[in-house]
């Protein structure tokens, strides 16, 4: 697919600065990327020790560990990290070390301000995870923080809150508009659209969501800001607000924001299905358009979320049908990876099984949206557990299981060592078996009306929870081999060639492994 026209270095510089400020100062895309990844990890388990006190407090019925206002806290934070902590700061790793590497560019279009979109987040998510630690407490109101909850009943920490979601979303933005103009515009000749890899495409869509919807956010936090601070009503009935006018800012931005954390993965999925089914992806511009449709119509279904505040009954009808039709575009995509798959000769590594587990799981956690999505009977799911069964058979296989195939697929071009297969496939199986243990079981508990963010629950739901709370710390501790397999390859291990996978294609596999710190001094000729 390309020529090797690859420069090690520049004459002026040979690489890397030396010691702390190489990573303070860098413009480099990939150690930009390393950073983002480190500091996702480290975010994923912060937010993961938090879901083990959630799972720890529910083992059984009865307040076990933890008072109801610290279990409070606890699910609003866990859910705040692992979304604007772990899963979008890992994407935005992938992007950038991948991207420029597969489009043939030498680096991001604006590298400073690369650097300075990464160095915010450490100081953001310092500032959210220190809440914790002041009078009263942390945000307790859960991670869509509602108000009335999150203004006239919240804790002092709250404007503490505010202000690290608006930096994060300024990190956010701010990277989106960095890829989207690396995309547009440093692509190597030759290298069409069309011609781009499906992991680019699905990041530029990705980018563009991020840029619409990130300002609502931010208008959603200040308008709660307001009401605390400055005697606004935005939200206060008694001053002639509504509070049910924060649901509709909050979710305008948080729907389309559940597929800022989809997209890439379907990138991903598309990258490394192929190449272990060793045929080209089925489908390529389908998959285009249905990630252009998805991303179109994950801004017309925002009250779905709201099926109970006593919205007219036009407007259920219309979220309702909108919702259905998501799956459309949704189920291409699943049809084209299984077709990729169908008579392939496939082999099975450790990013494929996660990749072929990202299918499976999320498809399951596609139906029970479907099921969501139908306005009567959301009556009866609404708030509770099988919400929390949905959404994370929907994030734990859909971001977190795309995240670790795309970090076993790569690991050998950033490191240039081989990871240990047999210990992958450890954690892959351990993953699988402990994500299913601890949501599986969540969809009965809450058909049978069993509310969440609640830390006690009746009798009948204990049998379950218990399977729930094993499950989770079998996950939560097997992320900790995760943590040990990447360490040993960066270590050493077996050499990797250039083209680590055989059936591989892509720009990426042009270069030698490890990746040299500056990629492409003369663009690659793409055939």
């Amino acid at each position: 697919m390309t020529e090797h026209t690859l420069a090690h270095h520049d004459d002026h510089h040979h690489g890397p600065a030396k010691g702390l400020m190489r990573w303070v100062l860098t413009t480099n895309h990939k150690d930009i990327g390393t950073m983002y990844l480190w500091f996702s990890f480290i975010m994923f388990l912060t937010g993961g020790a938090m879901a083990m006190v959630i799972r720890a407090e529910l083992f059984q019925p009865g307040l076990q560990i933890v008072e109801p206002a610290f279990f409070n806290q606890m699910t609003t934070m866990h859910g705040l990290i692992m979304v604007f902590g772990a899963v979008m700061p890992a994407f935005v790793g992938l992007a950038n070390w991948m991207i420029p590497m597969m489009i043939g560019a030498p680096d991001m279009a604006l590298p400073r301000m690369n650097n300075w979109s990464f160095w915010i987040l450490p100081f953001a998510a310092l500032m959210l995870v220190s809440t914790l630690f002041m009078e009263g407490g942390g945000p307790n109101f859960g991670w869509t923080f509602y108000a009335p909850l999150s203004t006239h009943y919240s804790p002092p920490s709250t404007t503490f809150f505010v202000f690290a979601i608006h930096m994060l979303g300024i990190s956010s933005i701010m990277g989106a508009i960095n890829i989207i103009a690396t995309i547009l515009n440093l692509r190597a000749p030759g290298m069409t659209m069309m011609k781009m890899p499906l992991f680019v495409w699905t990041w530029l869509i990705t980018a563009y969501l991020l840029i619409a919807v990130m300002p609502v956010l931010a208008g959603a936090v200040t308008m709660v800001l307001m009401d605390i601070h400055f005697g606004t009503s935005f939200f206060n009935a008694g001053g002639g607000g509504d509070p049910v006018l924060f649901q509709h800012i909050f979710w305008f931005f948080g729907h389309p924001e559940v597929y800022i954390m989809i997209l890439p993965s379907f990138g991903i999925a598309s990258a490394i299905i192929p190449t272990f089914a060793r045929k080209p992806l089925f489908g390529y511009t389908s998959m285009v358009y249905a990630t252009s449709s998805i991303a179109f119509l994950s801004f017309i279904v925002w009250a779905h979320h709201m099926f109970t505040v006593g919205i007219p009954l036009v407007g259920e009808l219309f979220f309702m049908y909108a919702t259905m039709l998501i799956a459309v575009p949704t189920g291409v995509k699943v049809f084209n990876w299984v077709t990729t798959m169908f008579r392939g000769a496939m082999t099975f590594e450790t990013p494929m099984l996660f990749a072929i587990a990202f299918v499976v799981l999320f498809t399951i956690g596609g139906f029970s949206g479907l099921m969501l999505a139908i306005a009567p009977a959301d009556f009866q799911y609404h708030d509770t557990y099988f919400v929390v069964a949905h959404f994370h058979y929907v994030l734990v296989p859909g971001a977190i299981f795309a995240i670790f195939a795309a970090a076993y697929y790569w690991l050998p071009k950033w490191t240039g060592h081989m990871y240990d297969e047999t210990l992958g496939k450890t954690h892959f199986w351990l993953s699988f078996i402990g994500m299913n243990l601890t949501f599986f079981p969540m969809h009965f508990v809450g058909l049978a009306g069993m509310p969440r963010r609640i830390p006690d629950y009746a009798l009948q739901f204990a049998d379950f929870n218990q399977i729930a709370s094993i499950g989770g710390f079998l996950f939560g501790a097997t992320q900790l081999l995760f943590l040990f397999i990447v360490i040993k390859c960066i270590r050493g291990g077996k050499k990797a060639e250039a083209q680590v996978w055989e059936s591989a294609e892509g720009l990426e596999w042009s270069v030698p492994s490890p990746a040299p710190y500056h990629t492409f001094t003369t663009p690659p000729d793409v055939k």
